[in-house]
């Protein structure tokens, strides 16, 4: 394989030099000219209050507390790293370590999970995106004085040691607690890849780190090495990453001298263009494109590229609506800027970022709930289009900007099978502590399986598999309701087998199970499989689909 063949995008370099969606490129340089007099008067404050003020003060903590606010000003992606936390902000795009295996983010003096990292030890126990945790063993984290230091070093820690963590639920009116015994946290961005069928090939890309493409080049190599001649390529809860990275995936699907993406900003080097070279491996090949609310930045690129090319259907949610550039400094004292230099466009000439007031987040930071609460998540109809912008695919195709990347298939969220029984055994992490132990029992017969189908074959039949978990709920405090439990029936089998999989054949075979009775993946196969997802999609199958866009 040719590791160099994608790298000679037209205009890319400039791209890689302008630095990436989500601010993870590390800027080395610092402007030097003349202070202005607003500078100089800034400086001016600072030595007065070194000097003169009543009290002694260190100028040094009073510029950390005031450069998040700052920058916090300007928009809500433009932000302050403290010396401090930058190695680790920075770890799950740079390789690995040793920890509980979440994404947080510090909200109203609370730790919000944001992301349980797949395969890690929280994701073991059963902890979710969403919890809140206010207790490492005995250490309270909650309240105004927490900071990231103090979280990362509570819930990192040495291999093989274990933390106690108390988490809130919205839930459970009580908190839960979780013994968690720290490991490596896998970094993996392909994180599962298998064949659906004989031609369907399915690839899971979890984030857009430093090796996602050459991660995402191999996977599909060996999916077509299978018998792939179709995919479906989830990004679904894709964060994003780096911006190099989405445009060299979408190069392999491209023929050459289409758009891939392109960025203005203030500065001349900040306005560049990714156009593809026509040297992609798979440039006939069908592919669909999953995303959710939680689909942002390079995934956006990505999904927006392949849309607006007309290239493949985007199934599935809303994406999360940034389309913000960050550039990465770094400053003299190992702290960095996030500062944002650029807005990014889709081939159409969309820009996806969705509206924000300056200074002022806190609707900004409410969108995601909104849109659940408005029934988004449910309903198609309640999806709020600006009809003012309005753009064209190269068929022309109708799709619209200042908001996320609209999906031509829309899937809403599956909650059949919630009930209150299901809630309260996921709460209490019985579904992956009943899998576990399961997959310990049988063991010695399960050394041999290799694949997801033989191992279905050797558990037990679905009546004993759901009647033993129920006994094990009861033992552990979770009454029998029938009514409820049938139910959440296919629910809790489907999870028990995933969990069952994931502790016998790994991580990939877990998705693998859940994906089998996944609405967004089923609704991608049937478009592959009957010929809804060409590259050149047929106007009047629009409307059929429920495809945005036709008015």
């Amino acid at each position: 394989m040719n590791n160099k063949k994608n790298i000679g995008l037209v205009a890319l370099t400039l791209l890689v030099a302008l630095g990436v969606i989500g601010g993870v490129f590390i800027g080395k340089y610092i402007t030097r000219r003349t202070l202005s007099q607003e500078e100089e008067k800034l400086r001016t404050v600072l030595r007065l209050i070194e000097s003169e003020y009543v009290d002694i003060v260190d100028v040094d903590s009073l510029i950390e507390v005031t450069m998040p606010q700052l920058l916090n000003s300007l928009d809500p992606h433009s932000a302050y790293i403290p010396a401090s936390d930058l190695t680790a902000v920075n770890d799950d795009l740079n390789g690995s370590f040793s920890g509980v295996g979440v994404s947080f983010q510090i909200v109203n003096d609370t730790v919000n999970v944001i992301e349980v990292i797949p395969g890690g030890p929280a994701e073991k126990v059963g902890i979710l995106a969403g919890d809140r945790i206010i207790k490492a063993d005995s250490i309270i984290l909650t309240g105004p004085d927490i900071n990231q230091e103090d979280v990362f070093k509570n819930l990192r820690g040495e291999k093989g040691s274990k933390v106690i963590l108390e988490i809130m639920r919205s839930s459970s009116a009580q908190p839960l607690t979780f013994d968690v015994i720290r490991g490596d946290i896998p970094v993996n961005s392909v994180d599962c890849s298998y064949m659906v069928d004989e031609e369907v090939g399915y690839l899971r890309v979890t984030k857009f780190a430093r090796n996602t493409y050459m991660e995402f080049f191999n996977a599909l190599n060996d999916l077509k090495a299978e018998g792939a001649k179709k995919f479906i390529i989830d990004l679904r809860g894709n964060t994003g990453g780096f911006m190099d990275q989405a445009i060299y995936m979408a190069n392999e699907f491209l023929p050459a001298g289409k758009m891939i993406v392109y960025t203005k900003g203030r500065r001349p080097e900040n306005e560049t263009m990714a156009i593809s070279d026509g040297r992609g491996n798979f440039k006939e090949e069908e592919i669909t494109v999953l995303t959710n609310e939680g689909s942002a930045s390079a995934s956006e690129i990505f999904a927006g590229a392949i849309q607006d090319n007309d290239r493949g259907l985007v199934i599935g949610r809303r994406s999360f609506g940034k389309g913000l550039v960050q550039n990465q400094t770094e400053l003299p004292d190992s702290s960095a800027i996030r500062l944002t230099v650029a807005r990014y466009y889709t081939p159409s000439g969309r820009s996806i970022q969705k509206e924000y007031i300056r200074g002022d987040h806190s609707k900004y930071d409410l969108d995601i709930v909104d849109r659940f609460s408005h029934g988004e998540f449910y309903n198609v109809d309640s999806i709020k289009l600006d009809k003012s912008k309005i753009f064209t695919t190269s068929n022309g195709r109708t799709v619209y900007g200042g908001g996320g990347i609209m999906p031509d298939i829309f899937v809403p969220e599956d909650t059949i099978g919630y009930t209150s029984y299901y809630i309260s055994v996921v709460n209490k992490g019985l579904i992956q502590k009943f899998a576990f132990s399961v997959a310990d029992k049988y063991r010695a017969m399960l050394d041999d399986v290799k694949t997801l189908d033989r191992l279905l074959k050797i558990l037990p039949r679905d009546n004993t598999l759901l009647d033993n978990f129920v006994s094990f709920a009861v033992k552990n405090g979770v009454p029998a309701r029938w009514y409820y439990i049938n139910k959440s029936r296919e629910l809790l089998l489907n999870q028990i087998k995933a969990m069952i999989a994931r502790d016998v054949l790994g991580y990939p075979a877990f998705i693998e199970m859940l994906n089998r009775n996944d609405s967004a993946v089923k609704e991608a196969y049937e478009a592959l499989c009957t010929g809804k997802s060409p590259v050149v999609i047929k106007p009047e199958e629009n409307e059929k689909h429920k495809e945005y866009g036709q008015e």
